[in-house]
């Protein structure tokens, strides 16, 4: 397998894989992901199986230390040099899931981060993912105020 940063060429697979993923409420759209692709190409990666995109993890960076819904789809807060990688999705299509497909990104956007000096990483997630992500470090700071697809989100941080 191929893990890479992703290109503008990536977006009709990324969009598929998006919509398996994500129910629509919840899900990025194209335009959202053509920005994330043009402002902060560096902080998303995808994973390939041959030619075939099995996943993919991105967010910006930012200062702010709290995931904010804004951030999804203003792609223009990244700031490069900012202390925290938030982390919008870990998109894996579900033949791929259990295969360690998203410990592998997972592990390597971290790495990333540590590497470029980040105090950490943020994400939300739904109560279920919770036991998935502290085993990689991140700790629950309880219910985030997002109310993105109108559903129920905690934040969680890995703080290095």
């Amino acid at each position: 397998m191929e893990l890479r940063t992703a290109v503008q060429g990536d977006l009709p697979q990324i969009l598929r894989i998006e919509s398996i993923c994500f129910p629509a409420a919840e899900a990025a759209t194209e335009a959202g992901f053509a920005r994330r692709l043009e402002y902060y190409p560096n902080h998303f990666w995808v994973l390939l199986e041959e030619q075939e995109m099995v996943g993919f993890v991105n967010g910006l960076v930012t200062d702010e230390r709290d995931l904010r819904d804004e951030m999804y789809d203003n792609a223009a807060l990244h700031r490069e040099t900012g202390a925290w990688q938030m982390i919008f999705g870990v998109d894996v299509l579900p033949r791929y899931r259990r295969r360690g497909c998203g410990e592998r990104l997972l592990r390597h956007v971290i790495e990333q981060a540590r590497s470029q000096g980040r105090k950490g990483l943020v994400l939300t997630c739904k109560e279920p993912l919770m036991r998935y992500y502290k085993r990689f470090g991140f700790r629950s700071e309880g219910i985030s105020q997002s109310v993105h697809g109108n559903a129920l989100w905690y934040q969680m941080r890995l703080t290095f």
